[in-house]
C-alpha cells in the first residue's frame, strides 16, 4: 500500500469513527463524549487492522482503548491465539483482557451462531465491567456485501437486506440496553485492510475455520463471490449502496409503523376496527414494529400471514390465542392483546401462609409479583389484620366478594364479566384470603366485609407482578 493510500484509508477510518462517536455522544442520556472505546480484537488481519487504526486515533483524540478477545475453545489453536493478541496489546501499551467461553448449552442453534451469541454476550459484559460505552468491530464491505447476499438467500424482507448498520444498539446480543456496536471499516474493502496490514508489517493469526466451507458465510467467501468478482467488478461497492437504499427504506418503514401503531392503540391493546382500516402490507409493517418493541422474534412472512387472517376473521365472540414462541396473540372484545407466555401450572403452586407485621410490602417470588399493604380512608383495622392467619393463593374457584355496602357479594366469575377482565387473566388472579373468607382479588379489589373508616389506621392490599 502506498503512502497515499495509507493516508487516505486513515482518512476514512477517522471520518467514520467520528461520526460514529457524534452518534453514540447523542444518544448518551447526558450527551458527554465518549470517554472509551473497545475494540472486538480475535488477531485475525480484519481486527489487527482495526486496532491499529483505533489505537492511533485513540492516542490523537485522548481517548481510552481496551482490546477484548474471546476464547471459544473451538480450536487447538485457541492458546497461542490469546498470547499472540496479549503481546500485540502490550507493545502498544493497549488494556488486554481475554475470556474464555463455553458453548456446548447453545449449541442447539448451531455451532456457527452459538459462537456468535457467546462471543457477543462476553464482550458485552466486559464493556459493562470497563463502563466502556461502544464496543468497535472489524466488519468491512465485503463483509456487508456477504450479509446483504445472504439474507437475499434467506428470503429476507427489507430489514434484512439493510445489512448491517454504521452504528446501532443490540441489547439481546450484548446483553447491555445501553452499549453500542460501531463498524468503521464498513467502508473499506478487505483488499484495502490486506495492503495496509502488508504495509505495516502488522503480524495477525489466520483462524483455520474461517476456510470451513460447512458455515454459509465461508461458503460464499470463497466459493460465490469470487465468481461474482469475475462478472462483476466492484459488486462490494454496489451490494453495500444497496444496503444504504434498504436502510433508508426501512426507516420509512419504521417511521410508518410507529404512527400506525400509535393511531390503533388503546392503551396496550390494539383496536381492530382501526386496524382493519389499513392495507394487510401496513398491517403487516404495523404487527412486525409492534412484535419488535415487545422485543419478540420476528416471525415469518406465512406465520404472520396466517395470524392476521386469525385476527381479522375469526368471530367476534372467539377466545383467539396464536402461539408465538415469545408469547401469545390474543383476540377479546375486538382488541388484540400481546401476553408473556404462562410458564406456571396455577394448580401445581400451592398457597402461602403468611402473617402481615406491618410491612410496607412483601415480596412473593413464587407466585412472581408483590403484594403491596397501602394506608387507605376505607379499609381493613390494622389491628384487626395483624390478627389473622392469611394466605396468598393462585383463584380455585368459588371465591366471593362483596365489593361495596351498597352492592350484592358476588363470585369471581361474574365479577370478571362485569370488569371485562380476559378470560386468560382470569386464570392467574392472586386471591388474598383468611381460612373463612377471601380478603382481596387481584385486578377486582377488597371485599368489605371487614372494612369500615372508624379510628385508627386502616389498609388495603394491591398486587404489583414483577416485571417482565
Amino acid at each position: 500500500m502506498t503512502d497515499k493510500s495509507t493516508a487516505l484509508l486513515k482518512l476514512e477510518f477517522k471520518r467514520a469513527l467520528g461520526d460514529i462517536l457524534t452518534r453514540v455522544s447523542t444518544c448518551a442520556l447526558d450527551a458527554r463524549p465518549v470517554h472509551a472505546i473497545a475494540i472486538a480484537y480475535s488477531g485475525g488481519l480484519d481486527s489487527s487492522a482495526l486496532l491499529h487504526l483505533a489505537h492511533a486515533h485513540a492516542q490523537e483524540a485522548g481517548i481510552t482503548l481496551h482490546a477484548f478477545h474471546i476464547h471459544h475453545g473451538l480450536s487447538e489453536n485457541a492458546d497461542a491465539w490469546t498470547q499472540h493478541c496479549a503481546a500485540n496489546c502490550a507493545a502498544l501499551g493497549i488494556h488486554f483482557e481475554a475470556r474464555r467461553i463455553d458453548i456446548a448449552d447453545l449449541l442447539k442453534s448451531g455451532t456457527e451462531e452459538a459462537a456468535r451469541n457467546g462471543r457477543y454476550g462476553a464482550l458485552g459484559a466486559l464493556c459493562a465491567q470497563h463502563d466502556v460505552p461502544l464496543l468497535l468491530t472489524a466488519h468491512h464491505e465485503d463483509d456487508q456485501a456477504e450479509t446483504v447476499l445472504l439474507q437475499l438467500l434467506r428470503g429476507s424482507g427489507v430489514a434484512g437486506l439493510s445489512g448491517m448498520d454504521r452504528v446501532n444498539a443490540a441489547p439481546d446480543l450484548l446483553g447491555h440496553p445501553t452499549l453500542m456496536m460501531g463498524r468503521p471499516l464498513l467502508g473499506v474493502s478487505r483488499a484495502q485492510l490486506d495492503d495496509f496490514v502488508a504495509g505495516q508489517g502488522i503480524t495477525y493469526v489466520d483462524d483455520e475455520s474461517n476456510t470451513d466451507p460447512r458455515f454459509a458465510r465461508n461458503a460464499l467467501r470463497h466459493q460465490v463471490m469470487p465468481v461474482i468478482a469475475q462478472l462483476f467488478p466492484g459488486y462490494a461497492q454496489r451490494f453495500s449502496r444497496s444496503a444504504q437504499h434498504a436502510q433508508s427504506a426501512q426507516r420509512l418503514l419504521i417511521d410508518l409503523a410507529a404512527q400506525d401503531l400509535a393511531d390503533c392503540l388503546d392503551g396496550d391493546c390494539i383496536v381492530l376496527a382501526r386496524l382493519r382500516l389499513l392495507s394487510s402490507d401496513r398491517i403487516d409493517n404495523l404487527l412486525r414494529y409492534w412484535f419488535g418493541s415487545r422485543r419478540m422474534r420476528m416471525p415469518s412472512t406465512a406465520w404472520l400471514i396466517e395470524m392476521r387472517s386469525q385476527l381479522l376473521e375469526a368471530k367476534a365472540d372467539a377466545q383467539l390465542c396464536v402461539s408465538h414462541p415469545d408469547g401469545h396473540i390474543r383476540r377479546h372484545r375486538d382488541r388484540v392483546y400481546l401476553t408473556p407466555k404462562q410458564t406456571i401450572d396455577t394448580e401445581l403452586v400451592d398457597p402461602e401462609p403468611f402473617k402481615w407485621a406491618g410491612q410496607a410490602a412483601i415480596a412473593f417470588p413464587q407466585f412472581g409479583g408483590t403484594l403491596h399493604v397501602e394506608p387507605a380512608a376505607h379499609g381493613l383495622p390494622s389491628d384487626w389484620l395483624r390478627q389473622q392467619s392469611l394466605e396468598l393463593r393462585y383463584r380455585s374457584g368459588g371465591e366471593r366478594l362483596k365489593l361495596a355496602p351498597n352492592r350484592p357479594t358476588k363470585n369471581l366469575k361474574h365479577l370478571c364479566q362485569a370488569l371485562d377482565i380476559p378470560a386468560w387473566e382470569r386464570e392467574t388472579l392472586i386471591i388474598v384470603a383468611t381460612p373463612k373468607q377471601a380478603l382481596y382479588a387481584s385486578g377486582i379489589g377488597m371485599d368489605c366485609h371487614h372494612t369500615n373508616e372508624e379510628a385508627g389506621e386502616h389498609l388495603v392490599f394491591r398486587w404489583q407482578p414483577d416485571a417482565m
